[in-house]
């Protein structure tokens, strides 16, 4: 029964309570509890993603063979998301997610797993991990913003927590466009000293269906 209870939520509507009607409802309907054996797939495109400033880009290769970002400055690119309801090694609720983006060409996967740790959503980005994020949740005009409070890089069994002085601070907003009946959505990575190293924005439309449904079988 724990384990059913679990499932049936989201990591969102848990950090951010009754906060979470706040929500525009089709953004409700995005964050809300994915049921078993259903995916929520979107599709659409970026105005941009990544960074122009080259001379960050073999750092970024780093990331990019981790599934998590990827060394590229790219306008116009076509976006595809799909969500998955697991499971977290502890019990909680959480969502798999795989991000697509069709760069140059070529298609990136960017893979996390987005859960619940006390008060904060965490995010466990790549495969296998490489990074960690927690973020404090806020509903703010119907739309949500989460602000990175923590990071750590893993490194095999290793978990390295970035002192704040030097931890890059990601800042996410996720609202919906009623005139454009699209969700939009904005991640900005800066880091102290640098500034912006990292960002990804555009829209999307999203559904939720059977798991067949949503690879094309």
């Amino acid at each position: 029964m724990p384990e059913r209870a679990a499932a049936m939520t989201s990591p969102y509507r848990a950090v951010l309570g009754p906060a979470f009607e706040e929500l525009h409802p089709r953004l409700r309907a995005y964050f809300d509890a994915i049921p078993a054996g259903s995916t929520g797939t979107g599709r659409g495109v970026f105005d941009t993603v990544g960074t122009p400033r080259r001379w960050l880009w073999p750092v970024l290769a780093v990331f990019g063979r981790a599934h998590v970002m990827f060394p590229v400055w790219e306008r116009d690119v076509p976006f595809t998301v799909e969500n998955v309801p697991v499971l977290a090694d502890d019990g909680g609720p959480a969502v798999r997610a795989v991000r697509r983006f069709e760069l140059r060409g070529r298609v990136f996967d960017m893979r996390d797993e987005i859960g619940v740790d006390g008060w904060m959503v965490v995010d466990r980005l790549g495969s296998p991990v490489l990074a960690e994020a927690w973020f404090s949740a806020r509903v703010i005009g119907g739309a949500l913003r989460l602000t990175s409070r923590r990071v750590a890089v893993r490194l095999g069994r290793l978990r390295l927590v970035l002192p704040r002085a030097v931890a890059p601070v990601v800042a996410l907003t996720e609202r919906y466009d009623d005139e454009r009946d699209a969700q939009a959505v904005s991640i900005v990575v800066r880091v102290p000293l640098i500034g912006r190293v990292y960002q990804y924005a555009g829209t999307f439309r999203y559904q939720v269906g059977s798991a067949a449904v949503a690879s094309g079988e």
